[in-house]
């Protein structure tokens, strides 16, 4: 699969120590998908993350584009135990 990151989405990604193939986890095999209730151009995937203590990943992303657009990334503590 191929996807692009914004700079934001890279920054976080830096900062959070949030590695590449977790997303890539995701977007391939999400535990849960939704719309954003804010932008219809993106979709929200969530996953749990095993080597991260279980935390739920959310990845919001353009995919209205292609390759589609990694626009932010971070974990979800209101998801934890909800996958």
């Amino acid at each position: 699969m191929k996807i692009k990151f914004t700079n934001h989405a890279r920054r976080v990604m830096a900062e959070r120590e949030i590695q590449i193939e977790w997303i890539e986890r995701a977007l391939g095999a999400p535990g849960l998908k939704e719309p954003d209730p804010n932008d219809p151009e993106i979709e929200r995937f969530f996953r749990a993350i095993p080597e991260f203590d279980d935390r739920v990943l959310r990845v919001a992303v353009n995919t209205k584009v292609d390759p589609w657009r990694v626009v932010s990334v971070f974990f979800d503590r209101n998801m934890k135990g909800k996958l």
